[in-house]
């Protein structure tokens, strides 16, 4: 009796310990379920990661195209044209324009107006200035970038000079059209400083029209905006026609 007892004893411990440990399948097959369930949580937060990254990206696309028309627009409203010159035709040291040329992929636009920002204090500067907007291309990247060109001092030359700054990144088109007050309809191109075009006149309104690449399903972003100009007349103070 006392051997069969200790031999039942023995069968329970031994029952026990085997209840109380895994095997080795048991564990490949927990591992496995571990690692499937991180690679499941990896994917989504992968995914979050990815569709985050996108929507930031997109948002920065529109926000960067709603910037770049708001600038256009609000300097494009201030522009000016001035009769104040020397008699003397040869010591004329500035010359205020509105020139506008159709080029493709982007048109080119120059102007003169009262858009200046004076940011420094007891800078010999006025809020007059030549600004342009033009298509530059990227030296180090195959795409074409929106810049915007600042003069500070209004000089013979309104197409050139100055200090040029991207305003829009990798951009499919710039349209400007203007809208001719004497004959009531839009033009591709303006010249202000030619006789034979539009001689001392301004557009009564500016159709600009901007196209961003990398938008929603790489379809490009278009933005569209007309801008109407107040000054119409020449600035001629004291001069007489």
């Amino acid at each position: 009796m006392a051997a069969r007892s200790a031999i039942s004893r023995r069968g329970r411990v031994v029952r026990r310990g085997r209840e109380g440990g895994m095997t080795l399948l048991e564990v490949i097959v927990s591992v496995g379920i571990l690692a499937i369930i991180g690679t499941l949580i990896y994917g989504a937060f992968d995914g979050m990661s990815r569709s985050r990254a996108g929507i930031s990206r997109m948002s920065d696309r529109y926000h960067q195209g709603r910037a770049a028309i708001a600038r256009i627009s609000r300097e494009i409203q201030s522009a000016f044209l001035s009769r104040h010159q020397p008699f003397d035709k040869n010591i004329v040291v500035r010359l205020t324009a509105f020139v506008g040329d159709d080029t493709s992929p982007a048109d080119r636009l120059d102007f003169t107006a009262f858009a200046h920002r004076r940011l420094l204090r007891n800078t010999h500067e006025s809020d007059q200035c030549e600004i342009g907007y033009f298509g530059s291309r990227d030296p180090d990247r195959d795409k074409l970038d929106l810049v915007r060109r600042e003069a500070k001092i209004i000089d013979v030359e309104p197409t050139r000079g100055g200090v040029v700054n991207v305003l829009a990144e990798d951009i499919e088109s710039f349209n400007v059209e203007f809208l001719d007050p004497i004959t009531g309809e839009w033009t591709d191109t303006w010249d202000s400083t030619q006789p034979a075009a539009q001689f001392e006149r301004l557009p009564a309104q500016v159709r600009v029209t901007l196209v961003l690449n990398g938008g929603p399903g790489g379809e490009p972003i278009r933005f569209e905006t007309k801008v109407p100009i107040a000054m119409q007349v020449p600035i001629a103070f004291g001069v007489s026609n």
